[in-house]
């Protein structure tokens, strides 16, 4: 039997059909494929992303700028010297892009001018840190991503 041309057109449309059917029903149906947002109240945080702009805006006009350094114990958030540590409020946001589950935040409670975040709370892999903090009625974010 041959097949004209007509046919093997057809047959290649009805393929490439079937091939591009069966990769979006198995991707829907995957549960290692999350389709959820990537925070959970995106849009009004959204609307919260100027006060943020203004607090980084705050904390890069310091003269001495908030370090976070990545340690043997931990990670290692180092507050300018002369900032007193007791006023400092606020709190970190540690964010894992490939699995929300692992989201943590910690409050700021200081006696000195640093904070550990330490080593078993934290998996390899990217993590975006979010420091907020209050000082004298001001507001200051830094925003960092490391791979520990």
């Amino acid at each position: 039997m041959k097949i004209n041309w007509g046919t093997g057109i057809v047959l290649a449309f009805i393929g490439f059909i079937g091939f591009i059917l069966f990769f979006v029903i198995r991707m829907s149906m995957d549960d290692k494929a999350n389709h959820d947002l990537v925070t959970k109240d995106y849009y009004k945080k959204e609307l919260q992303f100027q006060q943020e702009i203004d607090a980084e805006k705050e904390a890069n006009a310091m003269p001495v700028k908030l370090q976070i350094q990545k340690t043997d114990k931990g990670v290692l958030i180092v507050f300018p010297k002369d900032l007193a540590p007791a006023e400092i409020k606020g709190n970190v946001s540690l964010y894992r892009p490939s699995n929300k589950h692992l989201d943590f935040n910690l409050p700021i409670s200081l006696s000195n001018t640093h904070l550990l975040i330490p080593d078993k709370r934290l998996l390899d892999g990217r993590w975006d840190i979010k420091v907020m903090w209050t000082y004298n009625e001001k507001e200051y974010m830094v925003k960092k991503s490391i791979t520990y």
